[in-house]
């Protein structure tokens, strides 16, 4: 191995100068394992080595990063825990093994070469948000990268977004274009440097540029004016036929802050996608967006120029000021505070809601805008309502040129698109909602050992997929809803960069049990092409329950291996019955699941069709509970009933057709939402559920009551009772507020009283919640206190979402698990 750079040892003040004779000598090897390459870990190991005046050398290899220092006892013990307690931000140490070896009387230390082999298995950093040395750096108007929007170090900047392949260099990640200055390139090879193999490094001489587009419809070439010589704008400009053109002769950063002061709509070449932006101020400037982006209701995320804007808007813990200001720079949902001196929120930013998704800036260009800005923006994603973010330059000006007024681009290419991410804080601990930018690709350890290499392709909505190898679990970014072909597309393509990234090439393919789902069919149409070419590649598509994992993924992000009583709450699933669960109580560990209890069925009149139309269910129960009489009830939900729909709605019931049968939990929310009010048809998905949470006076501490009922040793929670209480209250003419309230406390006493039950019989003591549903603090705040108040230990998940975009980690885990133990597949007891 020839070293890439030696240099004699300087002497340090920090260390016992190195006048020993040979004998007091010692040299160690040490195998770091972790998240070490790409994250600028040699040449901290390199600096490290110089502090301490210890000689050696250090290399990437396949398995992680090997050092081998000499010095004296005292130099490399400070070497070691300065090693494991102050590595670069982005490294990931997970394991650090020393072994003893003789001195060779060495006086330098050096950066050899990677192994031949020492890329084919690389855990990638995530794109991680600007560091404070390169955003002082920003806004020195000394330095040379004074205002430049792609400033990064190795400290910080896009990885997954811009890398095409491995090894992780230059040459093969959309910076390839851009050849280095010759400032730029010292920088890159001097392991002193912070840049140093910075693989995204560049400058205003030799890196991206950013231009500013307004419409001027007809005027083609002439418009671009001297920016015309950029081959970017030339493309630009022949792929919108001459409608889009540069506006020049001001800072580009500093005009769009102008103009979404003034109420424009821009759209934003960010780090992983284009985003649409306007003044959350600005009322008439959010409902235009709204209207034009056909996003009716749900949530806008909003990104505040610093910490102190954002607690103007909204009430902060500790915990969330660490998640807001974390390098991965995450949507953190917070508490509204009452109205305060700064201009209010727009109402239709978060209509209905207490809690405000805020962010912070994460790249230069963010920094920037915001900093001539001044206040909250809308910052969501680039597209139409219910499709994947552009990202590519093309499609973005094609699908988003009648929602932008203004386009903020640059010409660095996004390889892969990644979503935002979204977290909050449960019991000052994150607990994430969709695991994407900044998280993704960083893996997680499984909790048993595995060789085994799987591909789990995860859900149908709120999708991501995930591989193993080598004991990690490797989960993508936020694909979103597998409705379209452009989704569908984006998973099938995330799938092989990962794939080709990690080197993993997958014996499993783990799937829902559901046969409509794209994700299931793209598994079963890749078992059946790998079969036919007969390359000995994938084995065995084979299913999974929807619920078994969930539980398994909530077993895997607290690193449990124990069997445990789960609770799998949330709105579709497929029951190995044909049924639709969604209301379970599980034994479960990774190997097996038996159901022991669950939420009463119901009919699902029209099926999906319910889930959009919450009115449906609820006139489903009340047509249940009183027969045809219901439409006596002077309740405000009859009143507004359409009857020509519902009589066709009792067709269905009567006859059975298209009522599949139910133990949804989310479709218990939809009823009783309906029921009191909050909403009878949906416009994104769970929408009925959230505003019924936040209708919840949580002050009050009532709660209706479910009964138990037992059926062939399984425990029925019949909700027949609840929703009788609920029609006499309403009828009684009790507050709403309370209503809502009784009920979310309800059903967490029900839960705490079914796994007692459980645990009479079972012995467990232990309960996993898992599933969409328990991302309602009101209600996991409740399960959670009344199970601990019983006795029992809780899991709740942290590191990956209790939703279906943590359910192909569960996948995985099952797979790798039960072919672990077993060395073969016995998918049959699996799926009951």
């Amino acid at each position: 191995m020839k070293p890439i750079m030696v240099f004699p040892m300087p002497r340090s003040k920090n260390s016992t100068p190195l006048t020993a004779p040979p004998a007091e000598l010692q040299r160690w090897r040490l195998e770091v394992r972790g998240i070490v390459q790409g994250v600028g870990f040699r040449p901290f190991v390199y600096r490290l080595a110089l502090e301490h005046d210890l000689a050696g050398f250090v290399f990437n290899h396949s398995q992680g990063v090997t050092i081998e220092v000499e010095g004296l006892p005292a130099n490399l013990n400070r070497f070691l825990a300065q090693l494991q307690q102050k590595p670069p931000p982005l490294a990931v140490i997970e394991q650090v093994e020393r072994f003893p070896l003789p001195p060779r009387g060495e006086r330098a230390f050096a950066i050899v070469p990677s192994t031949e082999a020492a890329e084919h298995f690389t855990l990638i950093s995530p794109d991680i948000a600007t560091c404070e040395d390169c955003r002082r750096e920003l806004f020195d108007p000394a330095d040379r990268r004074y205002r430049y929007p792609f400033i990064n170090c190795t400290n910080c900047g896009p990885r997954l977004t811009i890398i095409r392949d491995v090894p992780y260099d230059r040459a093969q990640t959309t910076m390839d274009v851009f050849p280095m200055c010759p400032d730029c390139q010292r920088e890159y090879e001097d392991p002193t440097d912070r840049r140093f193999h910075a693989q995204p490094n560049a400058c205003p001489v030799c890196g991206p540029q950013v231009w500013l587009l307004e419409r001027r419809p007809g005027t083609g070439k002439q418009a671009w004016g001297s920016d015309f010589q950029s081959p970017f704008l030339r493309q630009l400009c022949r792929l919108t036929a001459g409608q889009w053109s540069a506006v020049e002769g001001t800072d580009p950063i500093r005009e769009t802050a102008r103009l979404l002061q003034e109420g424009a709509i821009v759209a934003i070449k960010g780090l992983g996608g284009y985003h649409l932006a306007c003044d959350a101020t600005n009322e008439q400037a959010v409902a235009t967006l709204r209207a034009r982006k056909y996003r009716e209701d749900k949530p806008f995320a909003l990104m505040a120029p610093d910490l102190a804007t954002v607690e103007q808007y909204c009430v902060v813990s500790e915990t969330e000021r660490r998640l807001l200001l974390s390098p991965r720079r995450p949507i953190v949902l917070l508490r509204r505070r009452p109205a305060g001196q700064l201009p209010p929120i727009a109402p239709s930013v978060a209509p209905k809601q207490r809690y405000l998704g805020f962010f912070l800036p994460y790249t230069p260009l963010h920094y920037l805008l915001l900093a001539g800005f001044g206040r909250a923006m809308v910052l969501t994603s680039g597209n139409v309502s219910d499709e994947p973010i552009a990202y590519e330059d093309a499609d973005a000006f094609a699908r988003l040129e009648n929602i932008a007024d203004y386009f903020l681009t640059h010409n660095r290419a996004i390889y892969r698109r990644c979503d935002d991410s979204v977290t909050r804080a449960f019991r000052e601990r994150e607990m994430l909602l969709r695991r994407s930018r900044g998280y993704a690709p960083q893996p997680l350890r499984l909790p048993f050992a595995t060789e085994v290499q799987v591909l789990a392709v995860g859900a149908h909505l709120k999708n991501t997929f995930c591989l193993t190898r080598d004991g990690y679990a490797i989960l993508s970014h936020h694909i979103g809803d597998l409705e379209n072909e452009a989704a569908l597309r984006a998973f099938e393509e995330g799938i092989a960069h990962f794939e080709r990234l990690f080197d993993v090439h997958p014996r499993i393919i783990a799937h829902d049990l559901h046969p409509d789902y794209l994700a299931t069919q793209y598994a079963l149409k890749r078992r059946v092409r790998e079969e036919g070419r007969g390359t000995g590649g994938t084995g065995n598509s084979v299913p999974v329950q929807h619920h078994h994992a969930h539980i398994a993924a909530c077993l895997a992000d607290n690193g449990c291996c124990e069997q445990v009583l789960g609770v799998s709450f949330d709105g579709v699933g497929l029951g190995p019955d044909g049924t639709i669960w969604g209301g379970e109580f599980l034994v479960a560990d990774y190997g097996s699941y038996e159901r022991v209890g669950h939420l009463a069925y119901v009919p699902m009149p029209g099926g999906e069709r319910a889930i959009k139309e919450p009115w449906r269910m609820a006139a489903t129960w009340l047509y249940r509970l009183y027969g045809a009489d219901f439409l006596n009830l002077p309740l405000p939900f009859v009143q507004r009933l359409d009857l020509a729909k519902w009589r066709v709605l009792r067709q269905m019931l009567d006859r059975n057709l298209n009522c599949p049968l139910t133990s949804s939990v989310g479709r218990l929310f939809d009823a009783v939402a309906a029921l009191v009010g909050v909403r009878d048809a949906v416009n994104y998905e769970g929408q009925a559920a959230i505003e019924l949470e936040m209708l919840a006076d949580e002050s009050c501490t009532e709660a209706y009551r479910f009964d138990l009922k037992e059926s062939e040793g399984v425990t029925i929670l019949e909700p027949a009772p609840v929703l009788r209480a609920v029609v006499a209250d309403i009828l009684a003419g009790a507050a709403l507020e309370g209503i809502a309230a009784r009920f979310h406390r309800g059903l967490a006493r029900a839960i705490g009283e079914v796994c007692a039950l459980l645990r009479e019989r079972r012995g467990l003591n232990v309960v996993a919640l898992s599933g969409g549903v328990f991302q309602n603090m009101f209600l996991l705040e409740s399960t959670v206190r009344k199970l601990e108040a019983g006795g029992f230990k809780v899991l709740v998940h942290s590191r990956v979402p209790p939703n279906d975009g943590g359910l192909s980690l569960g996948q995985a885990a099952i797979a790798a698990w039960v072919v672990g133990e077993r060395g073969r597949c016995a998918w049959e007891s699996l799926c009951g």
